[in-house]
């Protein structure tokens, strides 16, 4: 027999007595006797008789009371239990994780594999300076809009930047999805997604590091002589030895072999995460003479900086060569000059101009059977170099005050 449903008025539910009044099929008015009135559904599952509060009868009317009982009924029809649906409706939603989450864990796996502090620091600049925006979205809702609003900006100005940062947010994004953080396609990846919306780059692009004409170098040379003290000279040692802003500045006495005229940098300080020896010519053996005589006993840094046991800051060379008028080029962009003197205007193999700069040439193979690393051979490039870049005129050299 089919049972009676909505015996109830709303009149009824205002006025009835204490006690527990059947509206049917399982909902019920309670009145308690202090005048309290409530909802309650009352259903059986698994053989078990419960009852499922639905608000009090002051703020749940007959009507709203009547669907809620009709959910919880077909819910309990369906094996469900409405009970525990509720107590789960009520936990707050977890935050959804965000691209600045997940990079920072992806950050933390990284870690062990970093060539070195400044890889390191260099992926975390990236994925917190340059990808910012993008932080603080859930990571399953960044699109492909979202990705294009941070590499615009740097695509044709700062080439080499940009790319990177490219395949950084896609890691993370990739990341994410093997996570179960998001579902979609990834909004960063190159091959038939983004080279088709980025503006295509000219060819042989170098991205940022401006360098100066070769036939310029001179110039500046005569110029760092001509105004003297630390970060002249750092700025010169670096151009005559065509190594990196970070590699002068963190040189210490215990890598400069100066009866050699060796100097060797460790591999936790390079950027390929390998040993590197560098000649020492005439004109830096005197460089690093005069440092030598500034040095006091506690100095481990060859180029020290104005606070005690302190180096000089990546911004001291900068404006060493900002001082000399040459705002539109970069420090490293000498490493670009050298290699374009080596290549036009000498007859050495590529190798050896390559490993000058320090950068890995060949496959895996030849490079796990390549035992040498050509000193001599360099030993004769790097003189060469040396000598284009002295000044055609002799320079002033000024006595050096400690910096500080």
């Amino acid at each position: 027999m089919a049972r009676t449903l909505c015996r109830l008025t709303a009149l009824q539910v205002r006025n009835a007595p204490p006690g527990r009044h059947a509206d049917g099929a399982g909902l019920y008015l309670v009145v308690r006797p202090e005048g309290g009135r409530k909802w309650v559904f009352r259903f059986t599952l698994a053989g078990r008789t419960r009852d499922l509060g639905l608000g009090s009868a002051a703020t749940v009317t007959l009507a709203d009371a009547r669907e809620a009982a009709e959910k919880a009924r077909r819910m309990a029809a369906a094996g469900e239990d409405p009970i525990a649906a509720r107590r789960t409706a009520l936990v707050p939603a977890a935050p959804a994780a965000t691209f600045g989450d997940v990079a920072g864990d992806l950050l933390k796996t990284l870690e062990p594999s970093f060539r070195n502090k400044k890889h390191g620091e260099q992926w975390k600049m990236t994925l917190e300076v340059y990808a910012a925006p993008l932080r603080s979205k859930p990571v399953d809702s960044i699109s492909t809009d979202d990705v294009l609003s941070v590499l615009n900006p740097l695509w044709l100005k700062v080439p080499e930047t940009a790319s990177r940062l490219r395949q950084r947010i896609e890691r993370v994004l990739d990341v994410a999805k093997v996570r179960g953080l998001r579902s979609a396609e990834n909004p960063a990846r190159w091959r038939g997604h983004l080279e088709l919306l980025l503006p295509k780059r000219a060819k042989g692009s170098r991205g940022h590091h401006a360098a100066l004409p070769v036939d310029q170098v001179p110039v500046v040379v005569a110029g760092l002589r001509a105004t003297g003290g630390v970060s002249a000279l750092a700025l010169e040692f670096t151009i005559l030895v065509a190594c990196r802003t970070g590699e002068t500045i963190g040189a210490r006495w215990s890598e400069i072999d100066l009866a050699a005229k060796v100097w060797s940098i460790p591999a936790g300080r390079m950027k390929a995460g390998v040993p590197h020896r560098i000649p020492l010519g005439k004109r830096a053996v005197q460089i690093l003479t005069a440092m030598l005589a500034l040095k006091s006993a506690d100095d481990g840094f060859v180029f020290p900086g104005a606070k005690k046991n302190r180096p000089l800051s990546q911004m001291a060379l900068a404006m060493a060569l900002r001082r000399q008028g040459f705002e539109h080029v970069t420090v490293h962009g000498f490493r670009s000059t050298f290699r374009d003197w080596a290549g036009d205007r000498t007859q050495y193999p590529r190798e050896v101009i390559e490993q000058a700069l320090a950068h890995l040439v060949g496959s895996a193979t030849e490079l796990a059977y390549r035992r040498s690393d050509a000193l001599e051979k360099r030993r004769k490039l790097m003189d060469e170099w040396a000598q284009h870049c002295e000044p055609k005129a002799p320079g002033v050299v000024t006595p050096l005050k400690r910096a500080g």
